[in-house]
């Protein structure tokens, strides 16, 4: 059997659902497939996303799939020290919710569906060629293959896309540049301040960093992202015992386990080919400092939609038509990324005595507000270690 359309998007996380929202929204005829029977699980993520990002969007927020707002964050420094920043104190715009990702990544694909787009779940993407000027995909659902002729395929199919891989784009990472990341739900969880989210710095993590994110009542997402370069430890390992000796967790029990890999090296180089553009994990659209991406996903699926649809309205499906979303995303994503990428690098050459130290001179400091790069100018305050490396940002 063949099926032909305009677009094929591969995976149906935020960043395919939100790709095939626009791709659909400007005219193009859309498909987009999922290899699991249920769109948003297993869940890979720690469930944050900034209110200034979803407003951005343009996405209102929803009881449905918004299990906690938070007011505040707390960084802790490896011997204990907290720094407290919350909105009684200081204005943080890049606060926001704890989603329920198997709600939001089903409340996306139904969004691309309510704007015409096609969605095919326990769909499996096995290859990919050339024929013409066209791609054709082959697929396998239940057992059965079939191919889909399109006018561009978009891969959305995670860290280290094979289908990238199949059209010759580099996509494999350099193990620095992936964080092993393990996490547990739990149930039982005795924080502090439950509307806060809490970030663990150190040897805790070796090359990354411990989160408690809070859902709700004393259910809270606890997890890790570690870089396998620096530890001889999985995550997992390092799950357990930050769990075992974090006063918050300690009674805690997990109901969920999660594990996956992060890309955190920044943006790939190279996002398009002819017929063919990356979006989300798969184009490494993760900010390198907090690991975070559903927001850039997302954004950069608009930009993709946008510009796929644009592509088949002029017959045009060449790498440098494709080219104008590799423009955008470098322009309002990659500029961000690069600078955070060398906070991350900054960070990550801090023994636990300089983290302790900086936690401490931060304790006297008043802020107005709160992100990347006020964090930063305080940092080249206290740090000369940081005057040297990141002072050359501002």
């Amino acid at each position: 059997m063949l099926i032909e359309t305009d677009v094929l998007v591969i995976g149906a996380g935020p960043a395919g659902s939100s790709t095939a929202k626009h791709t659909a929204l400007n005219g193009a005829d859309v498909i987009v497939i999922d290899k699991k029977s249920e769109i948003g699980a297993p869940k890979r993520c720690a469930e944050g996303v900034s209110k200034e990002g979803l407003k951005k969007l343009k996405i209102e927020p929803s009881t449905r799939w918004v299990t906690k707002e938070l007011s505040g964050v707390r960084l802790i420094a490896p011997n204990g020290t907290g720094v407290w920043l919350n909105e009684e104190k200081v204005k943080l715009p890049e606060a926001g919710y704890i989603l329920e990702r198997k709600v939001f990544d089903k409340h996306m694909a139904m969004d691309a569906a309510r704007a015409g787009a096609k969605i095919m779940v326990k769909t499996l993407a096995k290859g990919i060629r050339r024929e013409g000027d066209y791609l054709v995909a082959t697929l396998e659902t239940m057992g059965e293959e079939f191919e889909v002729k399109a006018k561009i395929v978009v891969g959305a199919d995670g860290p280290e896309s094979r289908m990238g891989r199949f059209l010759g784009l580099k996509t494999t990472l350099k193990p620095k540049n992936m964080e092993s990341c393990a996490q547990f739900e739990m149930v039982n969880v005795k924080m502090e301040d439950p509307d806060s989210i809490e970030f663990y710095f150190g040897s805790v993590a070796p090359g990354g960093y411990a989160w408690i994110f809070p859902k709700g009542d004393d259910i809270a997402n606890v997890g890790l992202g570690i870089l396998t370069t620096e530890t001889d430890k999985s995550a997992y390992d390092h799950l357990l015992e930050f769990v075992k000796n974090n006063p918050s967790t300690q009674n805690a029990q997990p109901v969920e386990l999660n594990i996956g890999g992060d890309p955190v090296g920044g943006m790939l180089k190279e996002l398009v080919t002819d017929n063919f553009m990356l979006v989300g994990d798969a184009a490494s659209q993760v900010n390198p400092l907090t690991g975070g991406g559903i927001i850039a996903a997302m954004e950069a699926g608009v930009y993709a939609g946008e510009v796929a649809a644009a592509a088949v309205k002029d017959g045009d499906y060449s790498a440098k038509k494709l080219s104008k979303y590799q423009e955008r995303c470098e322009e309002n994503i990659g500029v961000k990324f690069k600078r955070d990428l060398k906070v991350k690098d900054y960070l990550q050459s801090l023994s636990d005595e300089e983290l302790n130290s900086i936690a401490d001179a931060f304790q006297d400091i008043e802020l107005d507000t709160i992100n990347t790069a006020e964090l930063i100018k305080q940092l080249i305050k206290v740090s000369p270690k940081a005057l040297l490396k990141l002072g050359k940002l501002f």
